[in-house]
């Protein structure tokens, strides 16, 4: 490592003010500081407040999603063993899955690097690590049968769109990996979401996700129709089935039990509000147990999803965990992120059951509030400010 770093010091004068590649500076200082950490500080959002530095919060998220890519693979090899109905052990599985999700990963770190960089190298500003959270986000909020076009395509507006244009990493008000999903959710439905999404084999072979079984259905019982369609099809849609991930899905969205201890440990090592979990959470169940109530008085099957299906269909647990505690596009204060985390929850079950066009809901509804973070925020303080006007005038 000694060699390294002064092969790196060496090169260094060539990359700064008035050396030959100074226009790479962006390029050279993105691989020092991964290589190597830095004692520079941060001179723009997001700020922490902590001995940590950002590069090492990314990559603590990185390691916390780990886990999701190594079921997400395991889980496509198994769909793919129980439409066929041979037996696979869950090396087998693993592999099959690597054949599927390895391609995407790297189509998606190759437009978001070409991105990053050319955008650094333009503006003259240091490459962020932020990029490296972006880019494992988006693969596993997409289906292993998307087309690698689809997602150079997506990549590069969630980076684009959902971050550079308002000024890089700590600027952009919009989370960009859920920018990506979004624009491939309203540009090229049919491959993003319902019953055509899971694409086992070359002949076109595929399963329906569970929230598209009873979406767009009348005058029926969710929960019924899921046991039917687990009684029709090779595919498990029990709650305990849903719980523990092997069903049809995105790729890091099916297994919630992984979902929660990735949870756990972004809280353990303090870079994570659980107040936005708990509150999404909160919110889920209370909007999900108001649309039971309203059921018997509507025709439309997706206001019987019971809280508790609700909360492990779809991707409303990784897109808690993963998105709307990401800290730049969230609020930032306590009580802010309360009033985030339910209202995220809460949105969630009235898309998915007032609209059931858009049967996922998590997505939108984290969007939507990242627009209304700053204006929390701002409530938030304009309240705590007269509360401290009406005491200091006692």
């Amino acid at each position: 490592m000694k060699s390294l770093r002064s092969l790196l010091d060496d090169l260094a004068p060539h990359f700064e003010s008035g050396g030959k590649f100074e226009k790479f500076a962006p390029v050279f200082e993105a691989t020092d500081t991964i290589l190597f950490s830095t004692d520079e500080r941060t001179s723009s959002g997001p700020h922490v407040r902590d001995s940590v530095d950002i590069k090492r919060v990314m990559i603590l998220v990185v390691i916390a999603l780990i886990p999701c890519y190594i079921f997400g693979a395991i889980n496509v090899g198994y769909q793919k063993s129980l439409t066929f109905g041979y037996s696979s052990s869950w090396i087998e599985n693993l592999f099959t899955g690597l054949i599927s999700i390895i391609p995407i990963i790297a189509v998606t770190f190759a437009s978001g690097a070409f991105w990053e960089l050319l955008f650094g190298i333009v503006r003259k500003h240091p490459i962020s690590e932020g990029f490296l959270v972006t880019c494992a986000l988006i693969p596993l909020t997409l289906p292993p049968s998307i087309p690698l076009w689809q997602v150079a395509v997506a990549t590069s507006f969630g980076i684009v769109i959902g971050k550079e244009i308002f000024g890089g990493v700590g600027m952009n008000i919009f989370n960009p990996a859920l920018m990506a999903r979004a624009f491939l959710y309203f540009t090229y439905p049919v491959d993003i979401s319902g019953d055509k999404v899971w694409a086992l084999a070359p002949d076109g072979y595929s399963g329906p996700t569970a929230l598209s079984i009873p979406a767009g259905q009348t005058n029926a019982n969710a929960v019924d129709l899921l046991n039917q369609a687990s009684a029709d099809l090779a595919f498990d849609y029990s709650w305990m089935n849903m719980l523990l991930g092997w069903i049809p899905g995105s790729i890091g969205e099916t297994n919630k039990i992984i979902i929660i201890l990735g949870a756990g440990f972004l809280i353990l090592v303090g870079i994570t509000s659980w107040r936005v979990m708990v509150g999404s959470v909160i919110g889920l169940f209370v909007m999900g147990y108001i649309m039971n109530l309203l059921s018997p008085y509507s025709s439309n099957a997706m206001l019987s999803i019971p809280p508790h299906y609700h909360l492990v269909m779809g991707s409303f647990l990784f897109g808690t965990v993963f998105m709307a505690t990401e800290p730049v596009t969230g609020a930032h204060t306590d009580s802010g992120r309360w009033i985030f985390g339910i209202l995220v929850g809460v949105l969630t079950v009235i898309i998915r059951s007032v609209n059931p066009a858009y049967p996922e809901g998590i997505m939108l509804a984290i969007l939507l509030m990242n627009a209304f973070a700053p204006l929390i925020d701002y409530f938030v303080v304009q309240s705590n400010i007269k509360k401290r006007m009406v005491r200091y005038a006692q």
